[in-house]
């Protein structure tokens, strides 16, 4: 209260905070997904091209995904692949491929009804994910009724870059999200699918909120042979902005996300069981009763039909080879990229020890195979690249212990400030926690009292972090500074110009990446 505000005799109270300004953390680990959804509706509003935050998978599903319908009718499908099986005349060089009466058959999707959203945001919340945001840029788009080629990419014509970059345009409007991720950025041509990084890169860069987290192009069905160009492509299609805000995993990872029942012969030939017969009930190894089953889906007897899921029962207790033929296409259809899997595992770590903790050396759950099992040489070329510098995280098997998530880099692997994601993410958190604390000064006199009350709030918030193990040094004082003053940070221009400069050092831990044992014999002494 001013004194000279006060007119009339009285008694006035005047209240004085007695304690400063404080820096609050902001969130670490709220990923924002780009991608395709079942739907995007609820109570009659679309949520299409719309980022919308979420907190658990049922919010996902009640907006995103088709209602399920009254009991005892079975559950909405939410993803439907279409799979062909189609013979080869030599074993495939890949292992998507199964022995069916003597015969080589390839198992092979049909690309148009290929996504990864649904399954990853599954994925990302039985990782311990949290928050997030949804872009449902589109929902599934027709069938092409035919099989890609054997040894091509999945590229999927109703993944378009375009509906991509626009969602993810509309993340510049938010600024809480500290990943993006887009599911089916792989579903992409090369091309297309490196536009779409360098976007996502510059974006992040831009906004400084946020990084950027890939899965490689050739990850989901590596060849052992040439996947060492499946790695150059990336390097190659990333450019060179933004790549501390970049971060990539490799490769993609067999999962249990989709379950025995959401995969029936409605998922094969496009749902035309008559190229089953052939398969089933070979002239050589004749099962009549699963040509009666198959006659009877298309020609009800009575013409009531039973239900899918009764039919599909039916096949699997009438035929191995049925049963067998699901289980081979259910594995491919579990293949998912990695990148929504670690942003789950990134959120647990960061609950549980801090942003400040590498993401590394740590499994994945739900990961239970991976398309390929690099070796220790073999990642060595991922981790450090001399030429682009650009490192990239494997996903790697070991024996006795499982699948491990067995790298911490950035796309710019040869910085030494921005190696580590742990360090970029850990700096992101440092900088916008303290950057929305400072706003409360705004307009507030450039005077030392001003000066010394940033000061103390944000070296009272770095005192805690360096307690909780983020910062390094046997002291707070080793672990951070705080400088801001006339003559220290500001010039007399500077305050005349309305500028208040606040300098902050940190001493940010970084993971111990490389541990090296020294073992030397020595001689024997007397005792």
């Amino acid at each position: 209260m001013i004194e000279s505000n006060i007119k009339s005799p009285g008694v006035y109270i005047n209240e004085q905070n007695a304690f400063p300004n404080s820096v609050v953390s902001v969130a670490t680990a709220v990923p924002a997904f780009i991608g395709y959804t079942p739907q995007a509706e609820y109570n009659g509003k679309s949520y299409t091209n719309v980022a919308h935050r979420i907190t658990s998978f049922a919010e996902f599903q009640s907006i995103y995904c088709y209602p399920n319908p009254a009991p005892p009718a079975s559950p909405a499908i939410q993803y439907s692949p279409e799979y062909y099986l189609v013979q080869q005349k030599a074993k495939p060089a890949d292992n998507s491929y199964m022995i069916i009466n003597g015969a080589y058959y390839s198992i092979l999707p049909d690309p148009n009804t290929i996504y990864y959203m649904y399954n990853s945001i599954e994925l990302f919340y039985q990782n311990g994910g949290g928050e997030a945001y949804i872009v449902s840029v589109g929902t599934y788009g027709p069938a092409s009724a035919q099989a890609m080629g054997v040894g091509e990419q999945i590229i999927n014509p109703n993944v378009v870059l375009k509906q991509l970059t626009d969602g993810l345009a509309l993340l510049l409007n938010e600024q809480e999200p500290t990943m993006y991720i887009c599911p089916e950025a792989t579903l992409l041509s090369p091309a297309e699918n490196s536009t779409l990084m360098t976007t996502m890169l510059l974006q992040s860069q831009t906004m400084q909120t946020a990084i950027c987290v890939f899965d490689l192009i050739g990850g989901r069905n590596p060849n052992p042979l040439t996947y060492s160009d499946d790695i150059d492509a990336f390097r190659e299609s990333t450019g060179q902005q933004g790549l501390d805000y970049g971060t990539a995993y490799y490769p993609f990872i067999g999962t249990t996300i989709m379950e025995s029942t959401d995969i029936n012969y409605t998922n094969l030939f496009g749902g035309d069981v008559d190229f089953l017969d052939p398969l089933l009930n070979p002239p050589s190894n004749p099962n009549p009763t699963a040509a009666t089953i198959l006659h009877n889906i298309e020609n009800p007897p009575g013409g009531v039909p039973l239900t899918v899921t009764q039919y599909n029962n039916s096949l699997i207790n009438a035929s191995a080879v049925y049963a067998s033929i699901l289980k081979n296409v259910l594995a491919e259809a579990n293949i998912l990229p990695a990148s929504a899997g670690m942003a789950g595992v990134m959120t647990t770590v960061d609950n549980q020890e801090g942003v400040w903790q590498a993401p590394a050396n740590t499994s994945i759950v739900g990961a239970v195979s991976l398309p390929i099992n690099l070796s220790e040489s073999q990642q060595g070329n991922l981790n450090v690249d001399p030429v682009s510098g650009k490192s990239i995280n494997a996903i790697r098997f070991f024996n006795g212990i499982g699948i491990l998530v067995w790298g911490a880099r950035t796309l710019d692997g040869n910085s030494q400030d921005w190696r580590y994601i742990s360090v970029r993410r850990t700096m992101i958190m440092l900088e916008q926690s303290c950057k929305l604390a400072a706003q409360s000064y705004v307009f507030q006199p450039n005077v030392k009292n001003t000066w010394e009350a940033v000061k103390a709030m944000i070296s009272s918030f770095l005192n805690t972090i360096w307690k909780e193990g983020g910062l390094q040094g046997a002291s707070a004082a080793d672990a951070f500074s705080v400088q801001c003053g006339l003559g220290t940070t500001m010039t007399s221009d500077d305050i005349l110009n309305g500028f208040m400069n606040v300098t902050v050092k940190v001493a940010v831990v970084r993971p111990a990446e490389f541990i090296v044992l020294t073992f030397q014999q020595e001689m024997p002494v007397s005792s």
